[in-house]
């Protein structure tokens, strides 16, 4: 099958979303699969042998610290060059509004994939007014598509609700091999702790933007002298992340990857989500290979992930002071160490194929719903 996916984030972005694809391109190709990439142009033009065709890129008024790149008639040229079996548009909003009018208008079978709330996200930055708009934007692109796909039943439903047609949940999917508990090193424990080696460490990774409400832990470490945090990741939130936690013992790492991000993982004892607006949340799934308990925000994306009391600790973000007496929970070593233990037993035979095989019959299946509309069209 010739894939062609085009997507508003890829490499060298690093994010749930590209983690995701860039696992399941590698599967593909294994399977005998032909995959074109289609994204903004970042300097990366191949990855694990599929060409990535870039789109002219730039940063935008509202995103500084993150290039898209905007609707671009180059897509329909791709497109009509590679001649794909089916198009999979990721998160379509910017570029991937070209992927979805392209598709349609050159007949190619088309799923869609939906990763990010951007309608609830509007919350952080007093854009709430906003959100019907958002909504039917959204609910337009996806409803174009055969099929459509999302990464938790919660958003599934949510979707269903307003309206979405035909979605599936992709199921989950993290690298068991790369993120491991065996990936423990005591240089980045000196490192994450700024050598204080022997307090809790609480580990935070992903993007530093407003919506991830990274704020919430300063007040763990204003309770207890117990625990220091290492906030791995970059975005626009950084600066004033760093002034609210000045004074503390928080250490800011900027993005890592690879190796590096496992033994940051795996040298921490405690991972901290306190994000609310989560469509699922691939960081959680890393953390538990790892061998991390977690504390995170109740809600259906977590609780899908997360056994409370028996992988992690789940707070109620309505109740005051619940984040810090949950994680404060934590000083006892004891329900640590049995939370961790459980936590990488969960997740430890997950890996990506199932992921990326659903992926595959998914294809398949907006392949045969295309041909059917068809010829339903043509008796009509």
């Amino acid at each position: 099958m010739k894939i062609a996916i085009v997507t508003e984030t890829f490499l060298p972005s690093t994010d749930g979303i590209v983690t995701r694809l860039t696992a399941c391109i590698k599967w593909l190709h294994r399977a005998g699969h032909d995959v074109l990439i289609i994204a903004p142009d970042l300097g990366v033009d191949e990855f694990d042998g599929a060409p990535v065709k870039g789109v002219a890129a730039r940063t935008l008024p509202f995103y500084r610290s993150k290039q898209f790149a905007l609707p671009n008639r180059v897509v329909k040229e791709y497109l009509e060059d590679y001649n794909p079996d089916v198009v999979h548009v990721v998160n379509p909003a910017i570029l991937g509004y070209s992927g979805v009018k392209y598709a349609r208008r050159l007949g190619y079978p088309l799923v869609a994939s939906y990763h990010t709330n951007v309608a609830q996200y509007l919350d952080y930055y007093h854009l709430s007014p906003f959100k019907g708009v958002i909504w039917w934007y959204f609910r337009k692109l996806h409803n174009q598509a055969d099929l459509n796909i999302c990464t938790s039943q919660t958003v599934q439903e949510e979707l269903a609700s307003r309206n979405f047609r035909n979605v599936h949940v992709w199921k989950r999917g993290v690298d068991t091999e790369n993120f491991h508990p065996g990936n423990y090193s005591a240089d980045m424990r000196e490192r994450l702790t700024d050598g204080r080696t022997g307090d809790k460490l609480l580990l935070y990774v992903g993007r530093l933007a407003p919506e991830k409400e990274i704020e919430k832990v300063r007040s763990v470490l204003e309770a207890s002298d117990d625990f220091s945090l290492a906030i791995v990741g970059d975005g626009p939130h950084r600066q004033p992340l760093e002034r609210h936690f000045e004074g503390t013992k928080t250490v800011f790492t900027g993005f890592m990857h690879g190796e590096e991000l496992a033994q940051a993982y795996a040298s921490s004892d405690v991972f901290v989500f306190p994000s609310t607006t989560e469509t699922l949340g691939l960081v959680i799934l890393e953390a538990m290979a790892s061998g991390l308990p977690l504390v995170a925000a109740r809600s259906g994306p977590t609780c899908e992930q997360i056994e409370d009391e028996r992988t992690g600790l789940l707070y109620d973000a309505e109740k005051d002071g619940n984040f810090v007496d949950t994680v404060r929970r934590f000083e006892d070593e004891t329900l640590r160490r049995r939370l961790a233990a459980n936590a990488r037993q969960d997740i430890g035979e997950l890996g990506w194929s199932e992921a990326a095989s659903q992926l595959l019959e998914l294809y398949n299946e907006a392949v045969g719903l295309d041909e059917a509309a068809r010829k339903k069209e043509e008796l009509t």
